[in-house]
């Protein structure tokens, strides 16, 4: 009954060729949500999940980045829309980018179709490969290999506490007066504060009044903020661009996506907080560490590394989370003061993020708690539908209903 369910949602939220995240608050194609999209309709629909991300792509910038919205078709009442964003091509975009979880997918594809889909995957790879050869050029301002996010948006995770410190060098105080669609299709109280969005926006204008020079926005951002998050998907991501490489016979790109993935195997010691005993995220200006453990500091199993002392604690923390909550993983640890178990990225357990911490646990051998994870999720779709995110300690849904990726999450995974 769920399949058929959640299958429904993707075809209902199908724009033809992309897939909204929810027609009634997000009414665009968002980057990593239509990769994650992808591999929902892979389970019924091959040809429609190479679509999905053949799409995305038709809206890449000449240097190789990548959108985090595509304003395929205008829609007046969202904002920010495609006037504020003033990105000047075609098809308009935003200015900033999202996690680049496209070459994982891309490769899950590849593995589950093989020789069949390879025009498919020659014709994209070269469009992978320039997003990632971007974040390389312009996201590691400390030349650690680390990724750094211009916005919080840009990380998935849009209010996470780990943006709170970084985010008060932002002057939001010329922000001219607008209308968000979020809080009046949702509870304001599910949602990032009005401060918050203030930050967003003061951040959206310092791009567009650069022209999104993003050579030029990642020296002058007064936000940059080395994140747990984008790093671990991209070095992920790496790893899987890699086999991609070596499977077309592409020797180039793959000796540079091995320079790469060495030295963010090296880098990523910098996020590595000794004190809490987890990753987590640095302000790249002041070097402070965030302090805070989220569901992010987990992603170090699906970036595939493997540190014994460092994996102990990690795994310790989960035990401990899961002795807390009802449902693993909480965006935010519940020992923290701030955690508010239905504000966005403050708590609430997201089906994406599940998924990736599944597979990275179950990929490095640690079959019982990624399990642990993958019932979980499974169970709060069963008990409160296909939403945007979960309470973690009573399964209420929060966020938007009918959620494509939540549909697609329990179609590849949590449902079988």
């Amino acid at each position: 009954m769920r399949d058929e369910e959640a299958r429904n949602i993707l075809i209902a939220n199908d724009r033809g060729g992309y897939t909204v995240p929810n027609g009634r608050v997000y009414p665009f194609q968002w980057n990593w949500d239509s990769a994650f999209v992808a591999l929902g309709f892979a389970t019924f629909d091959r040809d429609r999940a190479w679509v999905e991300i053949e799409t995305l792509f038709k809206a890449q910038w000449t240097d190789g980045f990548l959108p985090h919205i595509v304003f395929w078709q205008d829609d007046p009442g969202y904002f920010p829309g495609p006037e504020r964003w003033a990105s000047g091509t075609d098809p308009l975009t935003s200015g900033i980018t999202q996690p680049p979880v496209a070459a994982t997918v891309v490769r899950a594809l590849w593995d589950q179709g093989g020789v069949a889909d390879r025009p498919r995957l020659e014709a994209l790879f070269p469009k992978l490969m320039a997003w990632h050869r971007w974040f390389w050029r312009y996201r590691d301002r400390s030349g650690q290999g680390l990724v750094v996010a211009l916005h919080p948006w840009e990380t998935g995770r849009d209010n996470a506490p780990e943006w709170d410190r970084p985010g008060a060098a932002i002057d939001a105080s010329d922000v001219a007066p607008y209308v968000r669609r979020d809080t009046s299709h949702l509870d304001a109280s599910m949602r990032p504060t009005a401060l918050e969005y203030d930050r967003y926006v003061a951040l959206l204008d310092f791009g567009r009044e650069r022209g999104w020079d993003h050579g030029r926005i990642a020296a002058e951002n007064p936000f940059q903020v080395a994140d747990v998050g984008l790093t671990m998907i991209l070095l992920r991501a790496d790893r899987d661009l890699l086999a991609l490489a070596e499977a077309l016979g592409r020797q180039d790109d793959a000796s540079d996506l091995r320079e790469r993935i060495a030295l963010a195997e090296q880098g990523v010691d910098w996020l590595w907080n000794e004190e809490v005993g987890a990753y987590g995220s640095r302000d790249l200006l002041t070097g402070e560490p965030s302090g805070f453990i989220t569901s992010a500091s987990f992603l170090s199993f699906y970036a595939g590394l493997k540190h014994p002392d460092r994996d102990a604690r990690l795994l310790g923390h989960l035990d401990r989370i899961g002795a807390r909550v009802r449902y693993l993983t909480p965006s935010l640890d519940p020992a923290d003061p701030g955690f508010d178990m239905m504000r966005y990225w403050r708590g609430p357990v997201w089906a994406v993020v599940n998924y990736m911490i599944g597979q990275g646990l179950a990929e490095t051998g640690h079959g019982a708690m990624a399990e642990r994870v993958r019932r979980d999720t499974r169970d709060l779709i069963q008990t409160s539908g296909f939403y945007e995110a979960f309470d973690p300690t009573s399964g209420a849904p929060t966020g938007g209903d009918d959620f494509s990726w939540t549909a697609a999450i329990w179609l590849c995974w949590a449902g079988r």
